[in-house]
């Protein structure tokens, strides 16, 4: 009596996820394990945001909210949007969401149609696509590489933009290459989606995690792009579940609609907690903590190069770097494995990210120490020989 939708067999594994379970097990007989395949920030909560949900559970503010969240953190965000950006996002099209992967079901759910293709750069976020097809929409991949710095261009998008696409969907800072979008990259994209008569969705998930330059919100490009946020990244919240999305005005109606019947509300602790996510001493430790990935980044990505991998894209943003590792191996979901079994290091094969050359691409995530990534780079050198 086993009959799952027939959707399911397009549903993949999270492959990082599944070589987390089994990085666990070796922990649980005592190994030493150097985690860097996870996109989650190891340091906590900042201790505002965590005191502020303490005090809203202790004040009795747990029942539902508005669907589309709290009036005064959309509002919060708003302001932020202005602050940041220099850019106007009036607060009512502001959709307080269960994450950022909240956000795309919403999206997805409102503006996927069965059988109709979306354009997706490949490597990409491998959730995007299994959240599409969920929803009946058809995944189709963009191949990007260095030449384009792992991202989408008007040519691109004109070569693979057919008679059945709905839409394009793109991240800047990147998930897995760390590569950014400019504002004239963002509007040439949009430009064409327009001309297509397309829908055009930019996940930001990471800015604000960005090092030589602040990364431009795709709201600066038009009010009809859909964007989504979380404040899972640079805010450090990633367990308490809660994103945004600002929602071009015709369609704010319809996601209301969505997500009064899918989610009720996202978590109110959560909302009251992220009103202090926004204030000035918060944004300062986030600001000496984003330092501190730079940091990072500055001492792996050397330590790599020197061992054999190469670095082909700019990692201007996020906390990944993604590696050509072709010239050690050639399959790197293999070499994950192995690295985890007799090195004790844990990173992400390509084989998550799509099927552009992912057996020659590895992703490393600087989510630790320095001092554990000096570590990491010498049990690499160690098995490499190096």
């Amino acid at each position: 009596m086993y009959h799952p939708a027939a959707r399911l067999a397009e549903i993949e594994p999270f492959h990082v996820v599944e070589l987390l379970t089994r990085a666990r097990q070796l922990e649980a007989e005592g190994r030493d394990i150097i985690h860097m395949e996870v996109g989650e920030p190891d340091f906590p909560t900042p201790e505002p945001i965590a005191r502020a949900a303490v005090e809203a559970i202790q004040s009795d503010k747990t029942k539902y909210t508005e669907a589309l969240g709290l009036p005064a953190l959309r509002q919060a965000i708003s302001t932020f949007y202005n602050e940041r950006y220099g850019v106007s996002v009036a607060s009512s099209r502001i959709v307080i969401t269960n994450g950022a992967s909240g956000a795309l079901n919403l999206a997805f759910a409102c503006l996927a149609d069965p059988g109709r293709e979306w354009l997706l750069t490949d490597p990409g976020y491998p959730c995007n696509r299994h959240i599409l097809r969920t929803y009946d929409g058809r995944p189709q991949n963009i191949p990007v590489g260095p030449e384009t710095n792992f991202q989408p261009t008007p040519a691109l998008l004109r070569q693979h933009w057919m008679a059945n696409t709905a839409g394009l969907l793109v991240a800047s800072p990147a998930n897995p290459t760390g590569t950014l979008l400019s504002l004239a990259d963002i509007e040439g994209l949009a430009t064409v989606c327009r001309e297509k008569n397309g829908h055009f969705l930019v996940d930001e998930i990471y800015h604000g995690l960005t090092y030589e330059t602040d990364a431009p919100t795709a709201c600066a490009a038009g009010d009809d792009i859909w964007v989504i946020n979380s404040f899972s990244k640079y805010f450090q919240m990633t367990g308490w579940r809660l994103g945004w999305m600002v929602v071009p005005e015709a369609y704010v109606r319809d996601v209301e609609k969505l997500a009064q019947n899918l989610t009720l509300c996202p978590s109110t602790p959560a909302q009251y907690g992220a009103l202090a996510a926004f204030a000035p001493d918060t944004i300062a430790l986030l600001e000496s903590r984003r330092a501190e990935f730079r940091r990072r980044r500055d001492f792996l990505a050397p330590a790599l190069e020197r061992i054999g991998f190469r670095i082909t894209a700019r990692p201007e943003g996020a906390f990944y770097l993604y590696c050509d590792c072709s010239a050690l191996t050639g399959d790197s979901f293999a070499l994950a494995a192995d690295l985890l079994e007799k090195a004790g290091v844990a990173a992400t094969p390509g084989l998550d990210f799509g099927s552009n050359q992912p057996e020659r691409h590895i992703r490393f995530a600087y989510t630790t120490s320095v001092d554990r990534l000096a570590e990491a780079a010498e049990r690499l050198g160690r098995y490499f020989g190096r």
